[in-house]
């Protein structure tokens, strides 16, 4: 294991992206994609030993730094003591989402979020993390109008981004009118709908569609949707943060699958 001569920060990997924390780690050598580079925090190799030596084995380099260098480069963010260096992600195609679907086990109904217009990076990578949590089996965002799943999204969904799949669709209106045609209801969030989002049944295929903040939903994916359904709020807030209604969303389809199974 080297060690960095200065704490001056040095150079970053080109074309990688940053992911850090310990569960982040976790799920990429679970996945057998080792990162190219781990810097690890001065002192917290005993701690991290067993994942170190795992990722070495696949063919990492590891390279220690001062816990300052790494506090700089996550800008403060909860690092746990490891940087890992990766290839970046992409999102999968539109056509192994209708491969998935055509393959799908009769007995586990697909549970699909599909964001519309989310563009902020934080929000895209919490909305992965509540997807990940409620067991969700994938995440469909347009082309356009969308945004990317680069480095700030992977560490914010903590891992998430590594699991979840992401699949990328030319046009949003018209996948989702294939989703029906593949026998998934839609629902679609929106303040003004009648209905709670609890009313809703989605106990079997089902996809939510979740707006931009401040937006909604465009106008054409709203008319492609079979429900619309609200949250009931109490309080004087309108709106919720995206991901937070994603994840409340989600968790009710989990609540309404246990009762049923």
């Amino acid at each position: 294991m080297k060690s960095s001569a200065s704490q001056k920060r040095p150079n970053t990997p080109d074309g990688l992206d940053q992911v850090y924390g310990v569960h982040a780690l976790q799920s990429l050598l679970e996945r057998g994609e080792a990162p190219r580079e781990i810097w690890v925090q001065q002192g917290a190799g005993n701690r991290l030993s067993e994942l170190l030596t795992q990722a070495g084995g696949q063919g990492a380099r590891i390279i220690e730094h001062p816990r300052a260098v790494l506090d700089q480069l996550t800008q403060g963010a909860a690092h746990q003591g490891v940087v890992a260096f990766c290839p970046p992600l992409s999102p999968e195609s539109e056509e192994s989402l209708w491969l998935k679907l055509r393959a799908w086990p009769s007995s586990t109904p697909p549970l699909l979020l599909v964001l519309d217009g989310v563009t902020d990076v934080h929000n895209f990578g919490a909305c992965l993390r509540s997807a990940d949590a409620a067991g969700a089996h994938g995440v469909i965002v347009a082309k356009d109008k969308a945004a990317p799943l680069n480095a700030t999204v992977r560490k914010v969904a903590c891992g998430a981004a590594e699991v979840v799949p992401v699949y990328q669709v030319t046009n949003l209106a018209r996948a989702m009118a294939k989703l029906k045609d593949a026998g998934v209801w839609i629902t679609g969030t929106a303040g003004e709908a009648d209905a709670s989002v609890y009313d809703i049944d989605m106990s079997g295929p089902t996809a939510l569609v979740m707006g931009a903040e401040g937006k909604g939903m465009r106008r054409l994916t709203r008319e492609a949707c079979d429900n619309l359904a609200k949250l009931p709020m109490a309080g004087q807030v309108s709106s919720l943060n995206v991901s937070v209604a994603a994840g409340i969303c989600l968790f009710e389809a989990v609540r309404q699958r246990q009762l049923a199974s």
